[in-house]
């Protein structure tokens, strides 16, 4: 496998990690950083690493938004020799240890200089000693309970380190499979596992093999492939290491079995379970690479083949976590999963009003081409000064603009909305009179995260109560293994949310997927609309509502329970119908 995007990434983010440690200029950091976006921005390729090189060979990459000089000579030298030398100088300067610190919530690069300074901590082994024997509490700015809430995030940082992302997990399992496809012998390689079902978190790659060779024949040519060592093979299950050090699990099955292979390989261990119970009730016997009847092997080469032997409506991949998939499938009652055409209508959308990075019309055009009728415009309130919140003016400004780009662009509509700070009070951002002039406003919190559980609750209920409140954002406040739910009383918040006509985001950033696919469900039985949002700040968080649909799916939402699957004046009927 040659360089990917998302080891070039890597190798940027963690450049920007060490400049920060280093005290260099913040825009210098910031470039590194936004190099990585723009790099894992690309579009995949069906052959590992193509995309990045011809891009490069073709001058694109250097014409990108994002990427400068010094980002694109090290991309460069990735590409051509699979090392950045500038990396390797940081990392000799700089203890490697320090950018574990990083995965610990509530550090930054300034704290940890200090911690490393006057205390030599290069580890979390000696920053969780210095917070239990009393150092930290000793150094200016810190005290008892910065150390408790360090202690805390220590834990935390350990319990994560081994997961990752969705999204970055799903680009190096495709770069897997295609490579392990390519192989002589192998005929197809499905993604399974987390990966496939759409977990947010994935703690290995999993991949189902139909091939010729015994497993040991495959695993003696999965060793030809570069950066992947000797693996080890159980059975005709092939264990070793990714590139980046993920764990990798590869079933393989001759190809008539492939079907059952891929099956045991996607569901969790508890779906597995049922529909191997399932099988044996109706006389017969699944494992992890056939279907028999007595000594008769039934032929499984897809799951299609599988499904329809053992009598059951063909479940989707999200929904295969031993809940109650098995019974709906026997009974054909399985929801009809909402689709991406189904959504018409894009929402939670930044521009350069506040830290988005096009402007109306550029993003509205964007939506547009994405196959959208309607874009909802939500940029920054004015207490989000970190993000270029917009005064009165900005928004009267703003209003203006949309006005008259709706006179004259075609194909669009685009709704004046808002991502208005709800206050440490539960008061929305801007006064009623302002909110009245809004299509529709999101309330998110972005402050004040840690109080307690009655504290937030109130906080929330109140800005439930707020007539001009059409979603409440991001409603858990999580950051995927950075920054735990903040503390609430949720069946309290979903009751007074259906009580009062207001819908919870599904957000699709994939570093929140907020809300946690499994509260879903619990909103759904609660009767709570959702509103899908993209939560995007340029052209590529376009994309990020795939991410919030496979959210909505493995919650088994329906077309039916999504606000954004409605016309645009469906959609503003909604919001109108609880104002004053």
């Amino acid at each position: 496998m040659s360089t990917d995007r998302l080891q070039v990434a890597s190798v940027l983010d963690r450049i920007a990690a060490f400049l920060e440690f280093r005290g260099e200029n913040q825009f210098r950091v910031r470039a590194f950083r936004t190099a990585a976006k723009a790099v894992l921005g690309l579009p995949a390729s069906a052959a590992p690493g193509a995309t990045l090189a011809e891009a490069l060979a073709n001058g694109s990459l250097a014409e990108m938004r994002g990427i400068g000089p010094a980002s694109l000579a090290i991309v460069k030298e990735l590409i051509e020799t699979g090392r950045s030398a500038y990396l390797e100088r940081l990392e000799q300067e700089i203890p490697a240890g320090l950018l574990d610190l990083l995965e610990v919530p509530g550090l930054g690069a300034t704290r940890i200089r200090l911690l490393h300074e006057k205390l030599g901590i290069d580890s979390l082994a000696a920053l969780e000693a210095a917070a239990r024997d009393g150092r930290l509490a000793t150094l200016p700015g810190l005290g008892a309970k910065t150390a408790e809430k360090i202690l805390k995030g220590i834990a935390f940082a350990r319990g994560t380190r081994s997961f990752r992302l969705w999204h970055h997990a799903a680009a190096e399992a495709e770069v897997l499979r295609s490579s392990l496809e390519r192989l002589d012998g192998v005929t197809r390689v499905s993604v399974a596992g987390e990966v496939r079902r759409r977990c947010e978190v994935v703690s290995g790659l999993v991949l189902a093999a139909a091939a010729g060779l015994s497993p040991a024949q495959l695993g003696q040519a999965v060793t030809r492939l570069p950066g992947i060592g000797e693996p080890i093979v159980a059975d005709a299950l092939l264990r070793f290491r990714s590139p980046s050090g993920m764990p990798v699990s590869v079933r393989v099955a001759p190809p008539d079995g492939f079907g059952a292979a891929l099956a045991c390989s996607t569901g969790s261990e508890a779906h597995w379970l049922q529909l191997a119970a399932h099988a044996a009730a109706r006389g017969l016997v699944l494992e992890a690479s056939s279907l028999r009847q007595g000594s008769r092997s039934l032929p499984v080469p897809d799951e299609a083949a599988l499904y329809q032997a053992l009598a059951l409506e063909e479940i989707p991949p999200e929904l295969r976590e031993g809940t109650d998939e098995i019974p709906l499938a026997a009974a054909h009652g399985l929801p009809r999963l909402l689709e991406p055409s189904d959504l018409v209508g894009l929402l939670h959308c930044h521009t350069t009003y506040s830290d988005g990075t096009l402007g109306v019309a550029e993003m509205a055009a964007a939506a547009r081409d994405a196959g959208y009728s309607y874009i909802g415009i939500t940029d920054h309130s004015r207490s989000a000064a970190y993000a270029g919140g917009l005064g009165v003016e900005q928004v009267r400004q703003q209003w203006d603009e949309i006005a008259a780009l709706n006179a004259g662009l075609a194909g669009i509509r685009i709704l004046k909305g808002i991502e208005s700070d709800i206050l440490l009070d539960g008061r929305l951002d801007y006064d009623d009179a302002i909110l009245a002039g809004f299509d529709f406003v999101i309330g998110s919190i972005h402050s004040r995260f840690s109080l307690g559980e009655a504290e937030m609750t109130a906080r929330l209920l109140r800005a439930l109560d707020c007539p001009y409140l059409t979603i409440l954002g991001h409603p858990t406040g999580r950051r995927l293994l950075s920054r735990d739910p903040y503390a609430i009383d949720l069946p309290q918040l979903l009751a007074r949310a259906a009580a009062n006509g207001v819908a919870l985001e599904l957000n699709g950033d994939p570093h929140r997927l907020d809300l946690d696919w499994r509260l879903v469900r619990l909103a759904r039985e609660h009767g709570v609309m959702l509103a899908l949002g993209a939560d995007a700040h340029g052209r590529s968080g376009i994309g990020n509502q795939e991410f919030a649909t496979a959210m909505a799916r493995k919650g088994g939402v329906t077309k039916a329970q999504v606000l954004n699957t409605r016309s645009a004046d469906g959609f503003l009927a909604f919001a109108r119908a609880r104002r004053p």
